[in-house]
């Protein structure tokens, strides 16, 4: 069984497996087709990333992928605490160039489902962070895209010290959103 919270972005929920604890540590089934399909979340997810930040600071993204192979991602925290990031990028959308920010922690157990169409990206709060996350498309370094995380269009407050951010190379490079054109077509 799962809870789900709508965010402020429609379609970016996040979904809070619940646990089973003892003396030992807990259980929890953080990902069930069937569960999800009930709750709306009905994207077949075709591969699972893993990457590891060692400090605070880091920031990826905020990243796409565009069609023909744009990803779903669901977003989770296996140790640590980041700030993980959703930005809506369809063009036409009532909520274009907005942002939600969700703190996943291995503590709380909490995901964030991003559909296509979003940037996504994560700021790393406490030491040795890892995410784990599934993709709806494999990926495919020809659509591999980003915005640049601190753009001041879209204003996103990463709780962290900007002027020390952690990036990678293309990160850093990344266009801003007006001068970016987005792949993605809202469909109301």
């Amino acid at each position: 069984m799962v809870e789900i919270s709508e965010t402020e972005l429609p379609g970016v929920v996040v979904v809070t497996p619940r646990r089973f604890g003892d003396a030992r540590g807990f259980f929890s089934e953080v990902y069930n087709r069937n569960s999800f399909a009930a709750l709306g979340i009905g994207v077949e997810f075709v591969q699972d990333n893993h990457s590891l930040s060692c400090e605070v600071g880091v920031v990826r993204g905020l990243h796409f992928q565009a069609p023909p192979h744009a990803q779903a991602k669901l977003v989770r925290v296996g140790a640590g605490r980041v700030l993980d990031v959703a930005v809506d990028i369809r063009r036409g959308s009532p909520s274009y160039g907005r942002w939600v920010g969700v703190e996943l922690s291995a503590e709380a157990g909490n995901q964030l489902f991003i559909p296509a169409g979003f940037l996504h990206g994560f700021a790393v709060l406490e030491p040795n962070s890892e995410l784990l996350y599934k993709c709806s498309d494999f990926y495919a370094p020809e659509c591999d895209g980003a915005v640049r995380f601190d753009d001041p269009d879209i204003g996103i407050d990463w709780g962290i010290d900007l002027s020390r951010a952690i990036l990678s190379d293309k990160d850093a490079k990344a266009p801003l959103l007006k001068d970016f054109s987005s792949p993605f077509v809202y469909e109301g």
